[in-house]
């Protein structure tokens, strides 16, 4: 009888864990959503960075010829 418990207990903890994954499938979805446009601008912040340093690095280097 205990066995059974003990089975009965793990079921319906992974129907429990798979109604929850269930349900937060669309949150997920606008999370990575987000973090994906959060990439895309970091990588737009960071080639404007490296332009102008490369611009400051290339006007240095023309001032002292």
């Amino acid at each position: 009888m205990k066995a059974f418990l003990v089975g009965l207990v793990f079921l319906a903890a992974v129907l429990f864990l798979a109604a929850l994954g269930i349900l937060l499938y669309p949150l997920l979805g606008i999370l990575a959503w987000g973090l994906k446009i959060a990439v895309i601008l970091f990588l737009i912040i960071f080639a404007i960075w490296l332009l102008g340093k490369f611009i400051i690095f290339i006007w240095g280097y023309l001032a002292k010829k």
